[in-house]
């Protein structure tokens, strides 16, 4: 009997009932042990980041107070009130320009500080762990420090643009919409360009050193260096923290806060610095309005996700494409 035919008659003689011996099922588990890495992942996702969205979406749709519950489905009508609240525009309005203000010099000025610390400089580790210092600071140390700075009567700022011969008399800083927009964006610039500043060093370093000596040896300057081959290739980076940046600016909250005296979520006496997370916490923690509160939070988390899709295509349209 040949080979073949006696694995043949092997197989046919297994017992009724058994299946006969094959990989099939080794390579299936085979298959499934990589979704078992990435489970967890989604499972704490799902507790943590779907499940609260969708019930917030849910809170919405309903007249509840914070303190006695559900009053009943009301369908769409907090996003009407929403839409035709003048609160709302007003917070929106706030919201883009503190986050313009804040956002577009932080980046900018971090990718200089980074090109700097790129170079051959005397103490660059020191340097380099000076720069995240304002990380480590309490934001509520930072607000008040700025509050004291940008201070209407005793402020340093006033006192430096009084003896400049810039301003005739003190600015208050907290009553117009520009001058609170200016102050914020400082403290906000002030803690978080330094962090992103060691994010574009750590992109920059992996950049290959062949590519900066051939642009050396054929004559290429420092700038045009940069722009030529640091950005393209650290451009993966610059879409992060753009994003990133985006995401965090929108959701500012903390040194609007703390930058009003009454700290009451209002944003100044005619809330011309509240944001709409300043909004969202009046209606949510004061006026414990949940459903209102809610309504809020997803047209936020829906003008974020616009806002982040289109920075996201801006960035990578100025640095080329990858296809």
């Amino acid at each position: 009997m040949t080979a073949d035919a006696a694995g043949t008659a092997r197989t046919l003689a297994t017992a009724p009932g058994q299946a006969p011996r094959s990989g099939i099922r080794p390579r299936r588990a085979g298959r499934l042990i990589p979704y078992s890495f990435i489970a967890p992942f989604f499972l704490v996702f799902g507790l943590f980041g779907l499940y609260p969205l969708l019930y917030t979406f849910w809170v919405s749709l309903h007249r509840w107070d914070r303190l006695t519950g559900d009053g009943g489905f009301t369908g769409l009508a907090n996003f009407r009130d929403l839409f035709a609240d003048p609160d709302f525009y007003t917070a929106t309005f706030n919201t883009f320009s503190i986050f313009l203000l804040s956002t577009v010099p932080q980046l900018v000025l971090a990718l200089a500080v980074a090109w700097l610390l790129d170079r051959r400089l005397r103490a660059r580790t020191t340097w380099r762990a000076l720069v995240l210092v304002p990380q480590y600071v309490s934001v509520v140390a930072v607000a008040l420090v700025f509050s004291q700075l940008f201070g209407r009567d005793f402020g340093v700022v006033n006192w430096v643009l009084e003896h400049l011969g810039l301003i005739s008399e003190p600015i208050d800083w907290t009553a117009d919409s520009w001058s609170s927009h200016l102050a914020i964006s400082f403290m906000v610039m002030w803690r978080w360009t330094g962090y992103n500043a060691l994010i574009y060093l750590a992109a920059m370093q992996a950049v290959p050193r062949d590519l900066y000596e051939s642009a050396l040896v054929d004559g290429a300057g420092r700038f045009r260096t940069f722009r030529r081959i640091t950005l393209p290739a650290i451009r993966p980076t610059l879409v992060f923290t753009v994003v990133i940046s985006t995401i965090g600016g929108l959701q500012l909250f903390a040194e609007p806060f703390l930058f009003d005296p009454q700290a009451n979520a209002e944003g100044g006496t005619e809330h011309q610095f509240q944001t709409l997370t300043l909004m969202l916490y009046k209606y949510g923690f004061i006026n414990n309005d949940a459903g209102y509160a809610s309504a809020i939070s997803w047209v936020l988390f829906l003008v974020i996700a616009a806002v982040a899709a289109v920075n996201f295509l801006l960035v990578r349209r100025l640095g080329g494409s990858d296809r």
